[in-house]
């Protein structure tokens, strides 16, 4: 077919199509119309309205009649109720982060991590009695939050197996039975806890090893990451939820050279830094203190030393659960031919489960019964006990008081106490300390020699860890108030912005997402006061009368009398 042919069949086709439009046009105009709010539009046909140069004659056109309908202002409004809703349902709610210990203290660490109806809680410790607090054994967090929500709860995370994260666990248990996922070592020692308390039958632990991700529920996945710190398996956790991943340090130091050898993953920590960290909670411990904190390795140089030419008895009081410090404590007593004493329960029961579990290598031989001393010389011995704290019960205050049944210091001791006085507990090690010497026994603590580094991290390695998290928001937690300033000082240093430094309180509900973080109310926090088998049963006003015996004393009146006629059988008798 020719050019000219086509432009005469393509013409015909636009003439048969201007009949047909018009014919419709005109039957609609006749008819009447059903709504007076609809508007009849008709676009114009190519045949009335050419374009005579720009007219492209192989392309065909396809032109309809539109109809518009105009809705009313009622209708506009019952539209706009009906869009909002629609808009919200894909809004992310919001990440709930509520510290119930803690904060503004020393020990006692909880947190509880809240997404819609899902919670999971990050350690469950416990913390010592103050001063004031007579007759009390134990301080543990208020957990009448999660009782109360206790259908929420997928799991309890731990980090590592101090007494400060793991204390708390079987008074929690007693109330809300939660799965618990942690670390190796810290599972060994929460069952020693849990069978002392009768719940290891009725509780599911799951061991985690670092490199590890669990999920929890639909909203929580939670890695293990590997950290250092002064007790093996330390972790830090990433918890990724559908807001973001928040970056929880745990307790950590930056050690190089760690006893185990297993050094903390900075790259995993990188990694995550570079995909994004929408909060970073750290360790503020030690946030007033300046550079870096020595390595565990370094004191085993330090008893090496103390070890090499001594005679005499050696007396170690270390932390209980400081296991890399009793490792370099073995180290030093296979290596110059001593036997090994444990003193103290909190140390026999770690030692025994960190020798079970693979975490303490000595010869088989190497530890002897605390009853069997007396067979060896002094210079063959070495004791390791409990009571670095001076606390009034320990073993090594027992000792230096000359109460302890088994162990009498002499003048041929050298005792090393391996620790720092946490705060608070100065005047007690200060009084031990002058017992011991006293006896006449030679005492060697940190201000004398560097027989005891920190577990924390200092300045620098806080900075280390925000220099490789990047985090959007950063949450100083674990330590008391001047020491989370200092740490959020230290972030605002790393170029953190002032109003992403957000300071925590222990019961205060952080509510947090991709665009702000905020508070958004309280809920009860607190102490409860453990004094022996009772729990919570002490309050301030038996506190209050307990000091007041302590003070004025107390009377007891003895009186025999008939029950008949109510007369005295004896003389009556004031006790004082």
């Amino acid at each position: 077919m020719t050019r000219e042919n086509l432009n005469k069949q393509e013409n015909f086709q636009e003439k048969r199509g201007v009949k047909r439009e018009g014919r419709k046009t005109q039957a609609k105009n006749t008819a009447k119309p059903k709504n007076e709010n609809k508007v009849i539009a008709e676009k114009p046909t190519r045949a009335r309205h050419k374009k005579p140069q720009q007219t492209n004659s192989l392309q065909k056109a396809n032109f309809n009649t539109a109809i518009l309908e105009i809705p009313t202002k009622k209708e506009e409004q019952r539209m706009t109720e009906v869009i909002k809703p629609k808009q919200d349902i894909f809004k992310k709610s919001k990440l709930k982060i509520i510290p119930l210990g803690g904060l503004h203290e020393i020990g006692k660490n909880i947190t509880v991590f809240e997404y819609e109806d899902e919670i999971i809680i990050v350690d469950c410790g416990l913390s010592f009695p103050e001063d004031d607090m007579l007759g009390v054994d134990l301080v543990i967090p208020d957990i009448t939050y999660l009782e109360k929500n206790k259908e929420k709860i997928k799991g309890l995370v731990v980090t590592h197996g101090h007494e400060d994260h793991i204390g708390g666990i079987p008074y929690l248990l007693k109330q809300i039975n939660v799965p618990i996922y942690a670390p190796k070592l810290a599972v060994g020692l929460i069952q020693n806890k849990l069978e002392e308390h009768k719940l290891l039958r009725s509780t599911k632990m799951v061991e985690v090893s670092a490199g590890q991700t669990i999920i929890l529920g639909n909203n929580f996945k939670v890695e293990f990451i590997r950290s250092t710190h002064s007790i093996p398996d330390s972790v830090m956790l990433a918890i990724t939820t559908p807001i973001g991943t928040v970056l929880h340090t745990g307790d950590f130091k930056v050690d190089y050279t760690p006893i185990d050898g297993k050094i903390m993953d900075f790259g995993r920590i990188a990694e995550l830094g570079n995909k994004g960290i929408i909060a970073l909670m750290s360790d503020s411990t030690n946030a007033e203190r300046k550079g870096f904190t020595m390595s565990e390795s370094s004191v085993g140089e330090v008893l090496d030393k103390l070890f090499i030419h001594c005679e005499k008895r050696i007396v170690v009081a270390t932390f209980a659960s400081n296991v890399h410090r009793v490792q370099q404590i073995v180290n030093a007593a296979v290596k110059y031919g001593r036997k090994i004493a444990v003193c103290g329960r909190s140390m026999i029961n770690m030692i025994e489960t960190a020798r079970q579990l693979g975490y303490i290598a000595c010869p088989e031989d190497a530890f002897i019964d605390i009853d069997q001393i007396d067979v060896y010389n002094d210079e063959q011995l070495v004791i390791i006990t409990t009571g670095s704290q001076g606390e009034p019960m320990s073993a090594l205050t027992r000792m230096a008081a000359g109460d302890h049944r088994k162990v009498k210091i002499t003048q041929n001791d050298l005792v090393i106490i391996s620790a720092n006085p946490i705060p608070g507990n100065e005047k007690f090690v200060s009084k031990v300390i002058d017992d011991l010497m006293q006896i006449g026994a030679e005492v060697v603590y940190s201000a004398l020699a560097d027989v005891h580094v920190s577990g924390h991290a200092c300045q620098e390695e806080q900075k280390l860890i925000i220099a490789l998290a990047k985090p959007k928001y950063f949450i100083p937690v674990h330590g008391e108030y001047r020491q989370l300033i200092s740490h959020g000082e230290t972030a605002e240093s790393m170029g953190i912005e002032p109003k992403n430094i957000i300071y925590m309180s222990n019961g205060r509900v952080l509510e947090i997402d991709e665009e702000e973080a905020k508070f958004n109310g309280t809920v009860p926090s607190g102490r409860v006061l453990v004094d022996g088998l009772g729990v919570g049963d002490v309050g301030n006003i038996v506190l209050r009368d307990r000091q007041h015996l302590s003070q004025d004393g107390l009377i007891v009146i003895v009186l025999t009398m008939n029950s008949r006629n109510r007369r005295s059988y004896s003389r009556t008798r004031c006790n004082f």
